[in-house]
C-alpha cells in the first residue's frame, strides 16, 4: 500500500504541484521564525504524509473492524466511557490532523456512544454516494451541518448518549458569525458549533490528540476538556480548543492539513 503511496508522493509534489503556493503561503505566514530551508522540510514531509493519508483514505473503504482497530488505537478510552455509563452526551473535538476518516469508522465501533460525525455533503455526485454509504458501515451517523440540530436535539429528547465528533479547524462560510482569535500567528476564524451545542445542553466536551506511531498507525489519546460549559465563560471552550490545536501543530505540523485554504476569511473589522 505504501509503495502506492510513494509514488503518489512523487507526482503531487514533484509532478503536478498540488496547491504548492497555498501550503507554502500557509507555512510562511503560521512559521515566520523558521528559515526557508526548516519551511521546505515541513513542506515536503507534509506531502509525503498527504500520500500515505490518500491511499489510507481508500484502505478505510474496505477495511474490516480487526484491521481498523489494529490501526487506529484508543489509548484511554475510560475517560470517555464513564461519560457512557452516566448517560450523558460529549462533544468530541478535534481537527483535520492526522486520518480523521479513521475515527469515523471507529466512533460507533469503538465507543460506547452511539457515534455522529459532522460535517459538509460530498459534492462529487458518482464517487460521493458511495464513499457516504462506506463512512456508516460500522454504525457510525454522518450527518450533514445544515441537519445537526435536529438530529443532536432528537437524541437528547429521547437520551441516547452520543459522542458528536466534529472537527473545529474547518474555515467557516460566516465571518460575522465566527469567533475570531490569533493562531499560528494569523486573524483566524473558528467555527463556534461545538461550543453552542455543550452549552446548550451542558453536554460535556473532550478533546482527542491522534498521534501517528508510524506509518499506517495512530494512537488516540482523549483528555478532559470541560465538564461543564454552561458555568465557563462564553467563547471559553472555542478559545481553548484553538490554543490546544496550535500547540499540537506546532510540535508536528506535517500532520495538519496545510493545503487547506484556512485563512481565506478577512476579520470583519478589516
Amino acid at each position: 500500500m505504501y509503495l502506492i503511496a510513494d509514488i503518489v508522493y512523487l507526482i503531487i509534489y514533484y509532478l503536478v504541484g498540488y496547491r504548492r503556493a497555498v501550503v507554502r503561503r500557509n507555512l510562511a505566514a503560521s512559521f515566520p521564525e523558521k528559515s526557508e530551508a526548516e519551511r521546505r522540510a515541513i513542506e515536503r514531509r507534509y506531502y509525503r504524509y498527504l500520500a500515505d493519508i490518500a491511499v489510507e483514505f481508500v484502505h478505510n473503504l474496505f477495511a474490516s473492524p480487526t484491521s481498523i482497530k489494529r490501526r487506529y488505537r484508543f489509548t484511554n478510552r475510560q475517560l470517555v466511557d464513564r461519560y457512557y455509563e452516566n448517560g450523558q452526551t460529549i462533544v468530541l473535538l478535534s481537527a483535520h490532523y492526522g486520518n480523521w476518516e479513521y475515527m469515523v469508522s471507529s466512533l460507533n465501533m469503538q465507543l460506547l456512544h452511539h457515534g455522529i460525525g459532522v460535517g459538509k455533503p460530498l459534492n462529487d455526485k458518482i464517487t460521493g454516494p458511495f464513499i457516504a454509504k462506506k463512512r456508516i458501515r460500522y454504525g457510525t451517523e454522518v450527518v450533514d451541518q445544515r441537519d445537526v440540530r435536529q438530529v443532536v436535539d432528537y437524541y437528547h429528547r429521547h437520551r441516547v448518549p452520543c459522542a458528536l465528533m466534529m472537527l473545529g479547524d474547518q474555515s467557516p462560510s460566516n465571518p460575522v458569525k465566527s469567533y475570531w482569535t490569533t493562531f499560528l500567528n494569523q486573524d483566524t476564524a473558528f467555527l463556534y458549533g461545538a461550543e453552542h451545542f455543550a452549552r446548550q445542553y451542558n453536554y460535556p466536551v473532550v478533546y482527542y490528540i491522534v498521534r501517528r506511531v508510524r506509518r499506517g498507525h495512530y494512537e488516540i489519546t482523549f483528555s478532559h476538556f470541560c465538564d461543564n460549559p454552561q458555568e465557563v465563560p462564553q467563547y471559553s471552550i472555542v478559545e481553548k480548543y484553538a490554543r490546544t490545536l496550535e500547540r499540537q501543530i506546532q510540535e508536528q505540523p506535517e500532520y495538519w492539513l496545510w493545503s487547506h485554504r484556512r485563512w481565506k476569511l478577512k476579520h470583519p473589522e478589516q
